[in-house]
Parts: structure tokens; C-alpha cells; sequence
């Protein structure tokens, strides 16, 4: 409970679908959401996949047996697309709507199941096994992680609670590089170069040294761009290192570091008038903003017989400096452990998983300036998740986890602070129906407690935010085709938000982070992976969702920053030996900015093309993105009196890129 009763503060910087379920169910009756590499070629010519194998479970599982849907995209898939961050891969490659940052270095803020503008503290994103959520309103920075060392990005849909404590109703961005996969690694390395529109230059290197046991991975990447508006122009850079040792698949120990910097200008927002008419000019012409991340860990796996072990240790720095009309800056410093363990043994003609483990993580915060604070958050945690699987191929799971969490912040007037246990669980069953497909169910309980930027905020006490999580699917899975459906519902009690209409007591002006009346989220998401023959495969992700109040002054009214509707659609052309095509389609639903629901957002499609030559170890692209030039944005905040959008961020139109890539 809270030790004490948060005082107010100073503000905080703040019908398609029926078609392409239509098509997926008339290509087949709906199985895991990734698209693996090909592993074979059939008889008649169709490629055949090869089972998906995740580790978003914290050890190594076939998604086809999980009683929950997970999304995968593969190192493959990355540079196929010819996307350039973890951010851009998710959204293209899975329809996840993102929102464009402030800044110019690539970052969007991904809403898997539509949380708005809370999305990021409602989803857990973790890199090699070390939880990297920022416990602020800051955003979790993931367009910093080298794309060319990255080996799977797995989405989780849905509550991942038990596996990752608090924020992770929505579901968790599980990434793992190359070097922390766990297998053995071989001699080789990559070079990149690309030029583009708004005098893009990037460029991006690797390589990886094998000496017996022994083996370093390196890569490093520099890239910088005008990009697409007046003071936007941007220069990133960063560097990769892990070293480790593995004499056999029973045990391996490393080392990593990774470092990157971000110098961005700070274009502003628009107003409806200024975006019809010129939406590359900028209202901030003198802002500017820094950013620096620096990650180190350790790791250790081990085979014990019917045990497998796993440690993860992970210390971590960020710091933002932002001038010009406003000055802000701050330092953040945190420190993840994590022990875990998976004993495995047949048990009653069935086989019996048992995974436990203890999670510590401490955040802090340091604001400087003549308004600094302090902002600290500590979290224990131990969870347990049991998984029996009858002969005939049924499967029972049950987890849960209990965390306490601490949190406080200091400004130097009135400290402040709150303190809970809180509990997640989840009980899950799959059922095979046949050897090609299945059905899986799914309830849970999730939570999390308020951050520093929200209980300093806020006219009163703000309550624990939980929810209750229920999930149904189905897969189909075959030769050449996986597809699967998922139908989900999450009933939030005091979900944690920023309200601008709630008054604050003794004054005139409104504002406040509150606990808000029920809310819901519910929807349908479908996946379907196609082979085309040997040469082609077409991947459809396409979700239709909801996010409502349910009570209170907002009752009936859509929570701000949500799609109903999302499509991606890909498809992929190997026409001739050595020659290929990409191309993709993203759909975007129209929503509202306000909690009125006074004005919209259009709606926006764009088209991306990718074509590419590969010659020995070279390859040759060209791509275009947004290859129709439409005019769009992602992020608005507000209605204006005459009820047309404002505060807008565009987004780009019409880029070109020509690259070489050498591979050896």
C-alpha cells in the first residue's frame, strides 16, 4: 500500500479486416504467427517450414505446443525487408501501430494491444534474457540495438505477467542477438552501406571470430540523416561486443557490452493550419536533444542432466539532455538479476516441465536542474510456471508470481513513495485436434503499480492498476502454411492514466494521472505464414481491437491513440537466381487523440518495395518506403476548439535507398 498519499506536481514532458480474415481463412482454417526460414522443399515443389523454436518463455520451447500466441521474426525476415531497427521490423513485418518519438534516431512507441499513450509501461521488453523497460514515461529505447546483431525479435500477445512482473499486460518484446542465442558460432562477418533521400548515409559492420572454445562477436554502426522535416536532422551511432566460452551445448558463459548516442533536432508539433501547409517546417527551429545508452551483461547457461540452468546479469545507463525553448535532462542507472531454472522429466506417461526463477531489478532516476529529483524503484519477484503434456499430446499450465515493489521520489521538498506485493497468474490448456491443428485457452491476472512521472502527479492516491486476461486460439499448421486466429479480453480495475479534464481541487486548472473507471481491451488477431511454391511466401497479420471505457464520465468513449484496425501484409518473389522482390503493406486504422472523442486521426496505408541482387557475397537492394508518397501521421495529442486535430508529428513521405551488403 502507499506510504504515503502523492501530492500534485509540476507536469511531466510528456471494413479491411473482414477481407484479410477472409483470405486467411480461405487459404486455410487459422497456426503460430512467425514465418521461419524454409527447411525443406516437398515433393511437389512447396516449401515446407521448419518448426519455430522461442525463447520468450525464458528456455527454449516449440511455439506450435505454447497455450498463447507468440509473433517471431527472424534475422532473415530483417534483412529481407531491409528495415533498419527493431522498432520499424515489428511494425512492418507484424502490424504492431507504433507512434513516432520526438526524436530523430528511429524509436516509436509499439502498442501491441492498444494501451495509447501508457503502452509502453503495459508491455516488458527484454534483450538477452535482462528486462530493459524504463520505469518512467521515457520510453524503452530499442532503436539503439544494432539490427544486423539482432537473431530473433519473439512478440508475446498478451499477458506475460508471470515471466515478467509488472507492465506486462499487453504482452513483452522478447529480443535476442546473435551472440546471446546459445549456439555455437562461427568465423564470418557483414558489411553495409546505403545512401537515401534526406542525404541518408548509413552504414553498418560485424563480425564474429571463432578460436575453439572461444568466441567474439563485435559490430558497430553509424548512420545520419536530415530526415523529413526542418530541424529534424539526426546522427546515431553504437558498437556491440560479446565474448563467450562454450565447449559443449551443456554450458556457456559470457560477456557483453553495447554502447550507442543519438544527436537529434526537436522539431515540435503542428497545428492542422501548419500541416496542410507545409508539414516539413518546424516550430521549434533551436531545440535539440542528446541521447546516450550503455548496456553490459553476464550470462550463464548450463545442462545438469534433467536441469537447465540459466543466471542473467545486466547493468545499464541512460542519459537525456533536451535544450532550447526547454531544457530538461537526466541520468537513469539500473541493474537487473536474473536466476532461473527448467526441470524436465517424464511423469505419468506424460512429460512434465517445471520452470521457477527469482527476478531483482533497481531503477533510479536523477533529474538535474534548479526542479531535479530523484526517482528510485526496486523490485523481488519469484515466479514458478508448471507445464504437463499428456501423451495424446494435451497440455496443462499453471504459473504464477508474487513481487514487491518499492518506489519513491525525491525532490527535496516532500518525498514521496509507495510500496506493494503484488500477484500475477495464469492457467493454461492446449488441446490437440488433429496432427496439422490445434486449440489453446488461456486466463490471467496482470498488474502494475504507478511510476514516478504518474504518483507525483496526481490530485490523489493512486491505486494498484490489474487485469483480468482471458485468450482462445486456434492453429493450423501444415507443409508450406502456418496460420493461427486469437480472440482475447482484458477487463482493467483502476487502470493508471493521465486524464486532462479531471479537476485539481482548489483551482481552475485540470490535469491529473488518476486511476480510471473500468476499461477494456478486447479483439481478434489473425496470422497466416503462405509458401507459394518454392520460390514465394505471402505473411498476413491483420487485428481487429477495441480499447473502451466502460464506467464513469467516459463511458463508451475509445481510450485515446487506439486502432480498431491494423493489416500488414508481405509478400516476397525469388524470380530468377540471385534476384528478389519484397514488398509490403501496412494499414492503420483512423483514431482519436482526446478522450472526447472530438476529432480523429485518418486513417493511413502506405506501400514499401525492396528489390535486390544477390551476386556471390554481395547483394544489391533498392527500396522504397511509402512508395505512394501519402501524406500521414502517427502522433497527435489534441482537439482543437473547431474539433480538427493538433499537436501533430508527420511523418515521412515518399524515401528512396540503394545499399551493397558483403556477407562472408
Amino acid at each position: 500500500m502507499n506510504s504515503r498519499t502523492p501530492q500534485l506536481r509540476a507536469p511531466v514532458a510528456p471494413s479491411l479486416l473482414a477481407g484479410a480474415c477472409a483470405a486467411l481463412f480461405a487459404s486455410a482454417v487459422l497456426a503460430p504467427a512467425a514465418r521461419a526460414q524454409t527447411a525443406a522443399v516437398a515433393a511437389d515443389g512447396t516449401s515446407v517450414f521448419a518448426p519455430v523454436i522461442v525463447t520468450a518463455t525464458r528456455f527454449p520451447e516449440d511455439a506450435s505446443k505454447l497455450p498463447f500466441g507468440v509473433s517471431v521474426i527472424t534475422s532473415a525476415d530483417i534483412r529481407q525487408a531491409g528495415v533498419t531497427t527493431v522498432n520499424e521490423a515489428i511494425m512492418k513485418l507484424l502490424g504492431v501501430p507504433g507512434r513516432l518519438d520526438f526524436y530523430g534516431g528511429g524509436d516509436y512507441s509499439l502498442d501491441l494491444r492498444n494501451f495509447g499513450t501508457t503502452s509502453d509501461n503495459n508491455q516488458a521488453v527484454i534483450v538477452d534474457g535482462i528486462k530493459i523497460s524504463e520505469a518512467d514515461l521515457g520510453g524503452t529505447r530499442m532503436a539503439g540495438i544494432p539490427i544486423d546483431s539482432v537473431d530473433t525479435i519473439e512478440v508475446i500477445r498478451g499477458n506475460a505477467a508471470v515471466l515478467y512482473g509488472e507492465g506486462a499486460t499487453a504482452g513483452a518484446i522478447v529480443i535476442t542477438t546473435k551472440a546471446g542465442k546459445g549456439v555455437q558460432r562461427r568465423n564470418g562477418g557483414q558489411a553495409y552501406a546505403a545512401m537515401g533521400s534526406h542525404a541518408l548515409l548509413d552504414t553498418r559492420g560485424g563480425a564474429t571470430l571463432a578460436l575453439g572454445t572461444l568466441s567474439l562477436d563485435v559490430a558497430g554502426n553509424h548512420r545520419e540523416s536530415d530526415n523529413h522535416r526542418d530541424n529534424f536532422r539526426s546522427e546515431n551511432e553504437g558498437a556491440s561486443a560479446a565474448l563467450q566460452w562454450q565447449a559443449t551445448d551443456a554450458v556457456r558463459v559470457g560477456a557483453s557490452t553495447t554502447w550507442d548516442t543519438l544527436e537529434t533536432g526537436l522539431p515540435g508539433s503542428l497545428t492542422a493550419a501548419q500541416y496542410d501547409d507545409n508539414p516539413r517546417q518546424t516550430t521549434r527551429p533551436n531545440d535539440h536533444g542528446s541521447l546516450r545508452n550503455r548496456r553490459q551483461g553476464l550470462f550463464a547457461d548450463a545442462v545438469l542432466g534433467d536441469w537447465r540452468l540459466g543466471v542473467d546479469a545486466g547493468w545499464r545507463d541512460k542519459s537525456l539532455q533536451s535544450t532550447g525553448s526547454s531544457s530538461y535532462s537526466y541520468d537513469i542507472n539500473a541493474n537487473t538479476y536474473a536466476l532461473r531454472a527448467r526441470h524436465t522429466a517424464a511423469l505419468a506417461g506424460g512429460s512434465n516441465a517445471l520452470v521457477f526463477g527469482l527476478d531483482r531489478g533497481d531503477w533510479a532516476r536523477d533529474v538535474h536542474g534548479a526542479f531535479g529529483s530523484r526517482a528510485e524503484q526496486s523490485s523481488r519477484a519469484l515466479y514458478a510456471k508448471d507445464d504437463y503434456t499428456f501423451a495424446g499430446g494435451t497440455r496443462v499450465s499453471v504459473g504464477g508470481r508474487s513481487e514487491h515493489i518499492e518506489k519513491t521520489l525525491d525532490d527535496g521538498f516532500s518525498p514521496l513513495a509507495i510500496e506493494d506485493t503484488e500477484r500475477a497468474w495464469e492457467l493454461g490448456l492446449l488441446q490437440p485436434l488433429s496432427a496439422s491443428t490445434s486449440v489453446y485457452g488461456r486466463i490471467g491476472r496482470s498488474y502494475r503499480l504507478a511510476n514516478a512521472d504518474e504518483f507525483s502527479f496526481a490530485v490523489r492516491e493512486l491505486r494498484p492498476q490489474t487485469s483480468r486476461d482471458i485468450e482462445l486460439g486456434l492453429r493450423w499448421q501444415a507443409g508450406g502454411t502456418r496460420a493461427e486466429v486469437r480472440a482475447y479480453r482484458s477487463k482493467l480495475t483502476d487502470e493508471i492514466g493521465y486524464d486532462p479534464n479531471e479537476p485539481q481541487p482548489g483551482s481552475t486548472f485540470t490535469g491529473s494521472n488518476i486511476n480510471f473507471e473500468p476499461t477494456r481491451r478486447q479483439g481478434v488477431e489473425a496470422e497466416l505464414s503462405q509458401a507459394l511454391g518454392s520460390t514465394a511466401n505471402v505473411r498476413v497479420v491483420a487485428a481487429q481491437r477495441q480499447a473502451r471505457f466502460t464506467a464513469g464520465r467516459n463511458d463508451g468513449k475509445d481510450v485515446p491513440l487506439t486502432a480498431k484496425t491494423t493489416l500488414a501484409l508481405r509478400g516476397d518473389w525469388s524470380f530468377a537466381a540471385g534476384h528478389r522482390v519484397d514488398a509490403g503493406v501496412n494499414y492503420v486504422s483512423s483514431q482519436t487523440p482526446d478522450f472526447a472523442n472530438a476529432c480523429t486521426m485518418p486513417a493511413h496505408t502506405t506501400l514499401d518495395l525492396r528489390y535486390a541482387y544477390q551476386w556471390q557475397m554481395l547483394e544489391f537492394a533498392f527500396g522504397v518506403t511509402n512508395a505512394t508518397d501519402g501524406k500521414y501521421y502517427t502522433l497527435a495529442f489534441r482537439c482543437d476548439a473547431s474539433g480538427q486535430t493538433s499537436s501533430i508529428y508527420p511523418e515521412d513521405g515518399r524515401a528512396f535507398t540503394g545499399s551493397i551488403r558483403l556477407q562472408f
